[in-house]
């Protein structure tokens, strides 16, 4: 049983028959009947006026969305475990063309407004230093943390104090939802966010994931970003594919429904693990101490998953698995002696 990541899983049955119905000639680029129907539907989703763009990878939008917030002098304060920052091979910077990620520690790969506060305070308002100019935050975090409502509100109560721009990568953002039971406005707009990537791969998506904008400086900012698409090389000829799973995601209910269930299998992982996990467990992923010994009696027993250091392992649900069919493992981690 694969436990590697969410990336690696199955496209789920609905996108894959959006991707079919979407078969027949419309016009290219982003110019068909499925993409123009985007904006709406994240609109409805959101209930506030958005503009979505679908784009090819999270690291693509996670850049793009940067490069709309923050110029080459710039900087852009973020978790020093963030996705931009470690797994992402210097992305934003290649995109901001050279902007400066402005890295802060935090427990479980989380934010606060305090250390975003001190590390703005070191900065000095000369043209010697880099001014921070966005922040952005992880949404599940990269340790499966949720920011609550409230505490993506005080941190963009300090994004907005310093005239900062303000991102949420959400590759996870469909499972912090799930944990949480709020809108996805509360935790969005409403708490201040300016641009969010509106992970679905990741949730059972084939390719492509989607920029939202929030605000009045929403239209401006997709504009700007479909320019930025199209340097990239992102301008795919024939995006109704991408748009059409995005909408099979958010038009019914499908993209909190998926979440929902790899957040119950990995509930159930937890309380297998009970004893062991490094981090609460608030999304899909279980970060669990495991001895090299029991990393490879687990293996032994047809279990694959990522090390995570020496003596812990990193354990990925998804959409595709409940609580039964994680069982075995769940079991497996009960039955470890120590």
């Amino acid at each position: 049983m694969h436990f590697f990541s969410d990336n690696a899983t199955p496209v789920c049955p609905e996108v894959m028959a959006a991707i079919a119905a979407a078969d027949h000639a419309d016009h290219g680029y982003d110019g068909d009947a499925w993409s123009g129907r985007l904006n709406g539907a994240f609109s409805a989703l959101f209930d506030t006026e958005a503009v979505a763009l679908w784009i090819a990878t999270g690291t693509a939008a996670n850049s793009i969305a940067l490069a709309c917030l923050c110029p080459p002098y710039g900087g852009v304060l973020c978790h020093e475990e963030a996705h931009i920052v470690v797994d992402e091979c210097g992305a934003p910077g290649f995109y901001t063309h050279g902007a400066t990620l402005m890295a802060l520690p935090g427990e479980g790969a989380k934010l606060s407004p305090e250390a975003v506060t001190e590390r703005l305070k070191a900065i000095r308002p000369d043209v010697h230093q880099v001014p921070a100019r966005a922040i952005s935050i992880t949404q599940a975090t990269e340790y499966g943390l949720a920011y609550t409502p409230d505490e993506v509100a005080a941190l963009s109560a300090v994004a907005h104090e310093h005239g900062l721009g303000f991102h949420m990568d959400g590759a996870r953002f469909a499972n912090a939802v799930a944990h949480l039971g709020c809108h996805p406005g509360d935790v969005t707009w409403r708490a201040g966010v300016d641009i969010l990537s509106f992970g679905c791969v990741k949730n059972g998506g084939m390719i492509g994931e989607a920029l939202v904008f929030f605000g009045d400086q929403a239209p401006a900012r997709a504009a700007e970003a479909a320019r930025w698409r199209k340097r990239a090389g992102h301008l795919f000829s024939k995006g109704r594919y991408l748009a059409a799973q995005l909408l099979a995601m958010v038009e019914g209910d499908l993209w909190l429904r998926n979440a929902h269930a790899a957040n119950a299998a990995a509930q159930a992982l937890a309380e297998g693990a009970a004893g062991r996990l490094m981090h609460p467990v608030e999304a899909n992923e279980l970060f669990v101490r495991l001895t090299s010994a029991e990393r490879a009696q687990l293996r032994a027993q047809g279990f694959d998953f990522y090390d995570w250091g020496e003596d812990a392992a990193r354990l990925v649900t998804n959409w595709s698995q409940d609580a039964a069919s994680v069982k075995p493992l769940a079991d497996a981690l009960g039955a470890l002696k120590g």
